[in-house]
């Protein structure tokens, strides 16, 4: 029997649309990385040793726990784990190539950087995530204690081992990814309407067509229904 195409695919975009959570922007006119902002650049006497922070970005957002001392430590797909065990290397700022092959291969790393590396240069939220979880917030100490515990090459599923699964972990006791599930949300209410997809997808290209290109706040409901209705 033939397997149903549409969760795999699901999940094959949600890999290309998180790349977007990482992927760094190159200068104009320049073939290399865009460097990460001075140290210093953030004040990091209002984060405390075990603090969740969140860095919103285009699409998604990235997670991180501080250790103190301006150290964070963060799950990143990462494909030189895998290859190799130099450290140095490894700790090395994570290129866009290394990134993209990491999904691609499936494998990370947690590691540590300073929050200039970890946030490069978006706004920080400390403790966004507390609200949500009431009474289940584990003591600062040992949410620090099981990331540094975790520090190391890892396996990497955008579904089920993100950098989101990481911090909901180290501070709350349970992996859980809010972005992954509303992501699962919006493609079960596709699913159950064939129709919608179709629609979405007209009013994604209009959109396209007539601006020029789509507001990345859209992209998800437009290519998404897209790449449904193409891979159904």
């Amino acid at each position: 029997t033939m397997k149903n195409p549409v969760p795999q695919a699901a999940s094959l975009l949600l890999e290309k649309l998180m790349l977007l959570v990482h992927i760094r922007p190159l200068p104009a006119g320049s073939g290399g990385e865009t460097p990460p902002p001075a140290p210093g650049y953030y004040d990091t006497s209002c984060f405390k040793r075990g603090d969740l922070l969140e860095v919103p970005r285009t699409l998604f957002i990235h997670f991180g726990i501080y250790l103190g001392e301006n150290r964070v430590a963060h799950l990143m797909p990462d494909i030189l784990p895998s290859i190799t065990g130099d450290h140095r290397q490894i700790q090395q700022v994570v290129t866009n190539k290394r990134l993209i092959l990491g999904v691609i291969a499936r494998t990370a790393s947690v590691r540590v950087d300073t929050v200039e590396d970890f946030a490069y240069g978006g706004s920080i939220l400390v403790n966004h995530m507390d609200r949500l979880f009431e009474d289940q917030v584990l003591g600062s100490e040992e949410a620090a204690r099981r990331a540094e515990k975790l520090v190391g090459a890892t396996a990497y599923s955008l579904l089920w081992n993100n950098c989101e699964h990481f911090v909901t972990y180290c501070r709350y006791g349970a992996p859980v990814s809010f972005q992954t599930d509303k992501f699962c949300e919006t493609v079960k209410m596709i699913i159950r309407d064939q129709r919608s997809v179709l629609a979405s997808v007209l009013v994604g290209l209009a959109s396209i067509v007539c601006l020029g290109v789509a507001p990345s706040t859209t992209l998800p409901t437009i290519f998404i229904p897209f790449f449904l209705w193409m891979a159904g």
